[in-house]
């Protein structure tokens, strides 16, 4: 992603990155198909003479809904990412406007994550981080292949709030 190398540290690697299980995209996919199932309905009960206005102002606002209910959350979803880096989480989301949230890892104090059944059949989950701020926790839902995701952040969490040791100090 062209904005997260705007956004890397000196000597900051990109470890992961993910972005919501496919899973919140199931329903504004049915959504869309019942647009065009609808919309289809709609046209073929209109004559080919005399119905060629109203055609297209079914084929308009069927293309406005699917934007809307399809299109957008697509959108929404394809710009919403978390990037672990070995320094710390990177949140990034918008469409139009761009926002985030960092958080180094050093100030991380837990790491959790929780699944449901219906995440524990598709291999995803919400991973839960609370760190060192007066902000809430940071909550990374629908993650793909959280147990993954969860190992390695906590492994660099934990190598985060290890003293660093220099070589003058090794005997």
């Amino acid at each position: 992603m062209a904005s997260l190398e705007k956004i890397l540290l000196p000597n900051e690697v990109e470890l992961s990155t993910v972005r919501t299980h496919i899973k919140s995209l199931f329903v504004p996919i049915g959504l869309g198909i019942i647009t065009m199932i609808g919309a289809g309905f709609v046209i073929g009960a209109f004559s080919a003479e005399s119905g060629a206005t109203a055609r297209l102002v079914t084929v308009i606002v069927a293309a406005v809904i699917l934007f809307v209910v399809t299109g957008m959350p697509f959108l929404r979803w394809i710009t919403w990412t978390y990037t672990l880096t070995n320094k710390r989480l990177i949140e990034q989301k918008g469409v139009l406007t761009r926002s985030g949230r960092i958080i180094p890892l050093a100030r991380i104090n837990d790491v959790a994550f929780e699944k449901g059944v219906v995440d524990r059949i598709l291999g995803c989950g919400t991973l839960v981080i609370h760190d060192a701020s007066q902000q809430s926790g940071l909550r990374l839902h629908d993650i793909p292949t959280i147990e993954e995701f969860h190992r390695t952040i906590s492994e660099y969490v934990i190598a985060s709030h290890e003293p660093e040791v220099r070589s003058d100090e090794v005997h």
